[in-house]
Formats: C-alpha cells, structure tokens, sequence
C-alpha cells in the first residue's frame, strides 16, 4: 500500500481527540493486535500503555500531533517543552500503516514544530533497552544515547513488567 505525502495530514490534537489516541497507542504497543507491527511491547509488558487521565494529564503541559489519511487516525507523537530540548514521546503509527515512513514524517513534524514554537535545537526520546530494534532505528535517524539509564516506570498505569530488570535508555538529536 502506498500513501502520497499529499494523503496525510498532520494537526495539533485536542481534548476530543483523547479516545482515539488511547486506542491507537495501546492497539501499537500492547495485545495481539499489537504483534502484528514491529513496534510491539507485549512480550515485555501487560496491561495499559496509557489511558484518557494520563493523556489529559500529558495535554496539560506537552503538546500531540496526528496524523490523519482522511478522518482515520494513522500515528500520533507527544512533544513537550523542556528546558533546552524538547522530549518526544508516545510516537505510535497503526499497526496496518507501519513500514510506510509515517514515524521517520512524524519525527520531522515533532523536531519542526519544536523548532517553530519552542525555539528548541535538540530533541530527545526514552526506549526501552531491550527494544534494540527501536533504538537502532531511531539511531538510524540520528539519535545517539546520552548515557542516562532509568529504571521503567513502576506506576502500573504504564504497563506491568512480564520480565525482571527493564531500564529506559534517553536518546537526543540536534536538530
């Protein structure tokens, strides 16, 4: 399948858009429907990747762009100011749209938009360690970790661990 650049259109989300992008990023990181893309979490962790509090929270002091193809929702990205950079999380593309180059777009809107809007020149993301399949390919788009190591969140609003020992490495990129 193929999609023109000229098929996507990209927004600033709002309030009304809060069910869709819970269903997206869970329907991308968590379940069955999740193993069908590359971007899947399942076999790490169970449960909720977010939920409508935790995405109103998020929309209280970061900023979600999406991507639409017509009405249906396609990929979604948080971008948030912070001091010097802006942290880049969430980026979720549909499962049946994965592989089409809309998280590589995705990523140059949010590295765009915080240039515009924030006046940023570095943007930097978190990946779980073990994911070496993500990490290489946000390394392949210019990433490079910064050192800095967490330990993944222990709220089980972002997931329960099915494996010992997971860690977030960050990652930043000049932009």
């Amino acid at each position: 399948m193929f999609i023109s650049a000229d098929a996507i259109s990209v927004r600033k989300a709002n309030a009304a858009d809060i069910p869709a992008i819970v269903q997206l990023v869970d329907s991308v990181y968590r379940g069955d429907i999740s193993r069908k893309g590359w971007t899947t979490e399942a076999d790490l962790l169970d449960g909720q990747r977010t939920d409508a509090s935790m995405v109103t929270e998020l929309m209280e002091v970061s900023d979600f762009l999406l991507a639409f193809q017509g009405d249906k929702l396609m990929a979604s990205v948080q971008v948030e100011k912070k001091p010097g950079f802006a942290y880049i999380g969430m980026l979720s593309v549909s499962v049946e749209s994965q592989n089409l180059k809309l998280g590589r777009r995705m990523l140059d809107e949010c590295e765009s938009y915080a240039r515009r809007e924030w006046g940023v020149d570095e943007t930097r993301i978190t990946v779980i360690e073990r994911r070496q399949e993500l990490v290489e390919w946000y390394l392949r788009r210019g990433y490079v970790p910064t050192g800095r190591v967490v330990p993944f969140h222990q709220d089980p609003r972002f997931g329960i661990p099915k494996v010992d020992d997971l860690h977030l490495i960050e990652m930043a990129r000049p932009i």
